[in-house]
């Protein structure tokens, strides 16, 4: 079954582990979760004074752009964000607007910043979520932290994980497409660079010369060039709002494309894919889409 509902669906309540394989990850469709997160400390701990006061002059790894895009594509390049580090307080002020800057701020390192940076506040959350530990028989391979901007927006991609996002404050919103979209979605091969600020403090593109080039999506779902790429006219996006308290499962290969309320707070987390018959199924799909472009 390759078609999808007109929207995504709710649970009220957290499922057990076999319910949740069965019905979810094995079919690998997304759902958002309500009362999974309830119990936690963080949705009543973490406003600007607690996170002030338990993490405050730790310098930390923010990401850092001149228009809110970090690994999106720009200038016909794949461009990263310029990783700056600075005292999470700083960085608070200026999400608080108590300073002003041209620049766009987002705490969103992927490297399990949270366990990795702000360990302060793992105990306000959990380590992993049982359920879908025991649902999948392993622990997550990372746990982030996010908190941004509403300028800072996350280009279309995909992951290979199974991707539990907890909203803590605010809203996110989310643009979906299934792993049956790709034929209908373009990539392209671009070639990678950073973002570097200049001693006038405007930026630069940097190149990574050495890297190999990286394929990226160059389409924007929320205004697609449909004259430049006219097969994305068949694809058919979902939309969702998750908010604070909810958790979204966000299936691996699913492509998502993220929009945030300003000052939103985020944990979530990675577990690898099964590298199944549903993986084999999307590189088949890929491979096809790739000879099709070519003939």
């Amino acid at each position: 079954e390759l078609g999808w509902t007109e929207s995504i669906p709710y649970l009220d309540r957290p499922p057990s582990p076999l319910e949740f394989y069965r019905e979810w990850v094995s079919p690998n469709k997304p759902c958002i979760i309500q009362n999974a997160i309830s119990h936690w400390p963080a949705l009543k701990k973490w406003t600007s004074a607690y996170l002030r006061k338990v993490v405050g002059p730790k310098v930390v790894s923010v990401a850092v752009t001149p228009n809110g895009y970090a690994d999106a594509v720009f200038q016909d390049r794949f461009v990263m964000p310029e990783e700056r580090q600075m005292p999470f307080m700083d960085f608070l002020d200026i999400v608080e607007k108590k300073v002003t800057s041209p620049s766009v701020f987002y705490v969103q390192k992927q490297c399990s910043n949270l366990t990795e940076e702000f360990p302060e506040l793992v105990c306000d959350v959990q380590p992993d979520i049982p359920w879908m530990s025991e649902a999948l028989g392993k622990k997550p391979d990372a746990v982030n932290f996010w908190l941004g901007e509403s300028a800072a927006v996350t280009s279309l991609h995909k992951d290979h994980y199974e991707n539990l996002y907890c909203v803590i404050s605010g809203e996110k919103r989310f643009l979906l497409h299934p792993p049956s979209d790709r034929p209908f979605i373009p990539y392209e091969l671009y070639q990678p660079a950073t973002y570097q600020v200049s001693e006038d403090g405007s930026f630069e593109i940097v190149d990574e010369k050495s890297a190999d080039k990286v394929p990226w999506i160059p389409l924007d779902p929320l205004n697609p060039n449909l004259e430049q790429y006219p097969q994305y006219a068949q694809a058919k996006p979902l939309q969702c709002t998750v908010k604070a308290g909810e958790m979204l499962y966000l299936p691996s290969l699913w492509f998502h494309h993220v929009q945030q309320s300003h000052g939103c707070i985020a944990v979530n987390y990675w577990y690898d894919m099964e590298y199944d018959l549903k993986y084999s199924y999307y590189q088949l799909l890929d491979r096809l889409t790739k000879i099709v472009e070519v003939l």
